[in-house]
């Protein structure tokens, strides 16, 4: 295979790989837009009458009228913060396909492009789990179980009521992005081949 040939065929495999790295943003952005969590009471009517997403959570107006705001509010900033947080990883994901410099990490040199995809994924992997832990916390603090069936007295009854939460296929996708990312990460020298010089 002559210099010409390589140079095509590395080619064709940067912008393969450039498209697992859009398949991959892709799940991340269908997972943040989808609900992680959903809880159903079931004295009112219709299902999930709080729903977790990556930015907060979020009631119907009757639970928000009687619910404890210390167990499921987030600090004003949190909101914007991880807003930013999905522009960046975007930037990050969307410049990674076309950058080509390495760094140095000691005595090894990696691709940057390694470095953002890889800090995506693991930075997202990180979310999620903490994500998970401090809900867990706060429901218990709250008195019901995060995943499952709690008995829970509502208010405007008087009388106990059934408070049913589950995860939802939101959480499950974003749970494999971050797995997904890094393995595009580690992965990107098999993909797309390492460079060739050519003969003088």
């Amino acid at each position: 295979m002559n210099a010409e040939q390589v140079s095509e065929r590395r080619s064709l495999r940067f912008w393969l790989y450039g498209v697992l790295v859009l398949a991959g943003a892709g799940l991340m952005l269908a997972s943040w837009f989808s609900p992680w969590w959903g809880a159903q009471i079931s004295d009112l009517p219709g299902r999930d009458h709080m729903v977790l997403r990556p930015w907060g959570v979020e009631l119907v107006s009757e639970v928000r009228t009687y619910a404890n705001r210390a167990l499921y509010s987030m600090p004003g900033f949190f909101e914007p913060f991880m807003w930013t947080y999905l522009g960046v990883c975007m930037l990050a994901l969307a410049v990674s396909i076309f950058v080509t410099k390495t760094v140095s990490l000691g005595r090894f040199r990696i691709s940057l492009a390694q470095l953002l995809i890889g800090f995506v994924g693991l930075s997202y992997l990180i979310a999620v789990v903490t994500a998970f832990i401090i809900a867990q916390i706060r429901s218990g603090a709250g008195g019901v179980q995060f995943i499952g069936t709690s008995l829970v007295f509502n208010p405007i009854t008087g009388s106990n009521t059934r408070f049913i939460g589950a995860l939802k296929p939101g959480y499950w996708m974003a749970a494999a992005t971050g797995p997904v990312l890094i393995v595009l990460a580690l992965l990107r020298n098999v993909i797309i081949g390492r460079s060739r010089k050519r003969a003088a």
